[in-house]
């Protein structure tokens, strides 16, 4: 049998030593800035009976939606992504929804795991955050140590019979010539989200105050810059607002599963 190495990248012991501070809630916080150079996921779990549903819903957004990874039911490893990765206790925080309510944000899922339960590990801007600060380009949440502030807008997913929603975006304020530098770095990586949906003037995505973000939190924008929306894996989260399923657990907005997988590897160019 040949030997997988794909996990002997040196982000992966970084990135496996931050799992396990998780996994001891040594961590809690967002995710942002930890394990530099490793791929970073959404996570939404869901009943089989919706799971497949969700996977076209996926498919037909891949901006907001981008997959890495699905599970087969009641799996909770991933040998894809890292091979000791437990979804059931590898996010700082998690939230637990039923009929569309958060009833909870446990530190783990050991107590409502399930064996019918089916996990989407979606693409996270984060990844490409690490590209942008490579080029001096200033990550704000990054450099405030905050949680990036994330907006649901007007702009429409396309749905399916049973899921629809508005798309969230997350937001990052940038200096014109930066702006431009960061269209350029990040549609190479459309695995985590790709170019941005939108620049400027929030008020034509329906964001009516952009220092009171849905999630997340607000961050300084200072003269001269403007603000910079890409579409965001936390878009799931309106779809549950939205649609209200029996059953459903995702990350808390900002605390994603570490993975052991290098950035790198997800560049297109």
């Amino acid at each position: 049998m040949q030997t997988d190495t794909s996990f002997q990248h040196p982000v992966a012991a970084q990135a496996q030593r931050c799992r396990e501070q998780i996994r001891n809630n040594v961590h809690r916080g967002p995710t942002a800035g930890l394990a530099p150079g490793a791929v970073q996921a959404n996570l939404m779990i869901l009943p089989k009976d919706l799971a497949d549903e969700f996977l076209l819903f996926c498919q037909r957004n891949p901006k907001p939606c981008p997959l890495l990874a699905v599970t087969g039911p009641g799996e909770h490893s991933v040998p894809s992504m890292g091979a000791d990765i437990d979804l059931r206790t590898d996010v700082p925080r998690y939230r637990v929804w039923r009929h569309g309510d958060l009833v909870d944000e446990p530190a783990s899922l050991n107590d409502v795991w399930r064996d019918d339960l089916v996990s989407f590990l979606i693409g996270c801007s984060f990844s490409f955050e690490e590209a942008l600060l490579a080029e001096g380009i200033d990550v704000r949440h990054i450099s405030q140590g905050v949680n990036v502030p994330m907006y649901r807008t007007n702009i429409p997913t396309q749905g399916t019979a049973r899921l629809a929603g508005p798309m969230v975006v997350s937001m990052r304020p940038l200096k014109a010539q930066d702006a431009i530098r960061a269209i350029q770095i990040t549609s190479r990586f459309p695995s985590v989200h790709g170019a941005p949906v939108h620049l400027g003037d929030p008020s034509l995505i329906g964001i009516t105050d952009i220092n009171r973000p849905d999630y997340g939190d607000p961050v300084t924008i200072q003269d001269g810059e403007i603000p910079v929306f890409w579409a965001c894996g936390v878009t799931p989260q309106a779809v549950i607002d939205a649609v209200r399923p029996e059953f459903s657990i995702t990350h808390a907005p900002g605390h994603m599963l570490i993975t052991d997988i290098p950035n790198t590897k997800l560049a297109s160019l």
